[in-house]
């Protein structure tokens, strides 16, 4: 019969037990799971403060799934699995919804934002110095790296305020008369000498507004010359009611339209727009806008060449030299070998700019020493420039597939060779019947990856030719342009008008065109096992 005494005791003694079996790991663990918590709700609040819904709900639900799968016992594999399934759903899946949504969008130059901020920037644009206005003595002030501007207004209170931060009243800040602030508490007042002697001080001054209060219609500040400021007010009323923009001097009407533009009966339209759903829009444009689906069109077929052209060539350039060099009668084939594969040890963008500089048609070493100083244009004729472009990448890939053949050669069975050698069979007729068939099954699968990175090769021809020589019209883009660097092109991302929507709606397309294409030619290869 057990002793009621020590049974308090015993509890202890288990409970003890069952803290020091915690051990180490799970303290670790619980440190890890409460950053991974703080990192959660800041990225949530963030979301809430920026009403960005979707992301506020996706993030609440992986931190739930995190909690719920690294505090139970019974999940053990989903442990390993849900930082890999995270990643995967942010960095792919995320990614790709986001890019197919804004296929579906307007979004690009001049439809950025909503239509609340669409409305802000038109009457910001639109400004102009308020009659009305007096000139306030002003200093230009700095806050935490920002700059702003402190005026003393008609009452002798010294207001200041940023760019994100409307005039408001500062208390105990000196005038010395009634001249410009000469002390702000809480900001620095920037030398007149520094602004005078510093032309980007200068311009970034210039360009400054700062806005009188929250409400837009009431104008900004802005200034000059630095020492005297003005309120300047849009020439455009809002009519929330009516969604409707008013010229104050021509009295012109610009009303908001479904495709995100405000628009006067004229057809005339303000520059600022706001990003809303197209639907197949983007899609239609590319294929019936008459300055852009020919281009297109064109860049379509030279990608697919480029594309299928790279990978025979370069596969078949490999597979030559990899018969030549598996031949036991070659001597030194290590060192011969080591040198065919240099190309591929070079980062590829720096081979490429090395190429670009070499085929250069005025001072390039490919026309100094091979044509004899003659002025062959490789890089801005059409027909040359995609020679040059294939021959750069041929340079560049081969020694992969030199390396890929050699290995599956070097794995082919010798009986089967053999067996042929002896049945009489010559060295083409083993080539086409047994060791090319045979060497597809392991490579072709290796074909078809390389299929689809040359299909969306961005890097040789960016930095080989940008895409140049330039098509005729105003299409922006180039007799060299692949998909991918047409879309690199469409985006804006290198200056320019950008058409997000557009160039997603593009994305989606080869995303399409390539996963196709892959699939079916998964699906043929199966055929080729029927030689093993």
């Amino acid at each position: 019969m057990t002793d009621v005494t020590t049974a308090p005791a015993r509890r202890g003694e288990s409970h003890a037990r069952g803290w020091r079996g915690l051990g180490w790991g799970f303290v670790v663990k619980l440190v890890l799971m409460g950053i991974v918590n703080a990192l959660g709700i800041a990225v949530a609040l963030s979301a809430w403060q920026a009403e960005s819904w979707i992301v506020l709900g996706a993030s609440l639900v992986l931190l739930a799934i995190a909690d719920a799968v690294y505090f139970s016992r019974r999940a053990l594999p989903l442990k390993y699995l849900l930082p890999g399934l995270v990643f995967l759903a942010v960095f792919q899946v995320f990614v790709l919804g986001y890019t197919a949504y804004v296929a579906f969008t307007n979004y690009g130059t001049g439809h950025a934002g909503s239509m609340e901020q669409a409305v802000d920037a038109a009457l910001i644009q639109d400004e102009r110095r308020d009659p009305d206005s007096p000139s306030y003595p002003l200093a230009v002030v700095e806050q935490d790296g920002e700059l702003g501007f402190a005026i003393v207004d008609e009452d002798g209170v010294v207001r200041a305020g940023t760019a994100d931060q409307p005039l408001e009243a500062v208390a105990g800040a000196r005038t010395g008369g009634s001249s410009a602030p000469e002390t702000v508490p809480g900001w620095t007042v920037v030398p007149r000498a520094d602004i005078l002697t510093d032309p980007d001080l200068q311009e970034r001054v210039a360009s400054l507004r700062v806005p009188v209060s929250d409400e837009a219609e009431d104008g900004s500040l802005r200034t000059r010359e630095g020492t005297t400021g003005a309120v300047y007010t849009s020439g455009l009323e809002w009519d929330a009611a009516a969604r409707t923009f008013t010229d104050t001097e021509t009295g012109v009407v610009y009303a908001a339209s479904d495709d995100g533009r405000f628009v006067a009966e004229d057809g005339s339209a303000l520059p600022t727009g706001w990003y809303v759903n197209v639907g197949f829009d983007n899609f239609v444009r590319a294929v019936t806008d008459q300055s852009l689906a020919g281009p297109l069109l064109q860049v379509a077929a030279w990608t697919f060449a480029f594309a299928i052209l790279t990978v025979l060539t370069s596969f078949g350039l490999g597979l030559l030299f990899a018969l030549i060099y598996n031949d036991s009668r070659v001597r030194g084939r290590k060192v011969l070998r080591t040198l065919m594969i240099l190309p591929y040890a070079f980062p590829a963008f720096m081979s490429a700019l090395l190429w670009r500089g070499m085929l250069n048609s005025e001072f390039g070493v490919v026309n100094d020493l091979l044509f004899l100083g003659a002025d062959i244009a490789w890089l801005g004729d059409p027909l040359l420039a995609k020679a040059a472009v294939l021959w750069v990448n041929l340079w560049l890939s081969y020694p992969y597939w030199f390396l890929v053949c050699t290995g599956a050669l070097q794995a082919l069975p010798s009986d089967t060779l053999e067996a042929a050698t002896i049945d009489g069979a010559g060295r083409w007729r083993r080539f086409r019947s047994i060791i090319l068939p045979q060497l597809l099954v392991s490579t072709a699968p290796l074909a078809i990856s390389s299929f689809a990175f040359n299909f969306n090769n961005f890097t040789i021809i960016y930095m080989l030719t940008e895409g140049g020589p330039a098509f005729l019209g105003n299409s922006g883009l180039g007799e060299t342009d692949i998909l991918i660097s047409a879309i690199y092109r469409i985006s804006g991302v290198a200056g320019g008008s950008a058409d997000y929507g557009l160039a997603s709606a593009l994305s989606i397309v080869v995303f399409i065109v390539i996963g196709v294409i892959s699939a079916l030619a998964f699906r043929q290869t199966r055929k080729l096992e029927e030689f093993q």
